[in-house]
């Protein structure tokens, strides 16, 4: 599984990823904003999401279909 390194958190690091989810922390971290942001997004529906017990993670597919240029 290829992992992402903290320090090189881009949309594209993302798309080579392999990782299967995200967490709201590396949403945060590639879109440069708070991790409070991304979970307002959650709660808002906009950013999709599933809850494992208590863990939420970010589908990664569906995370960087939002960033699709039509």
């Amino acid at each position: 599984m290829s992992t992402i390194s903290r320090e090189h958190l881009t949309l594209e690091s993302l798309r080579t990823s392999t990782a299967p989810t995200i967490t709201m922390k590396t949403a945060a971290a590639v879109l440069e904003v708070d991790p409070r942001t991304v979970s307002a997004g959650i709660k808002e529906g906009t950013i999709p999401s599933v809850r494992l017990g208590r863990r939420v993670v970010i589908p990664r597919e569906k995370f960087l279909t939002l960033f699709e240029v039509a």
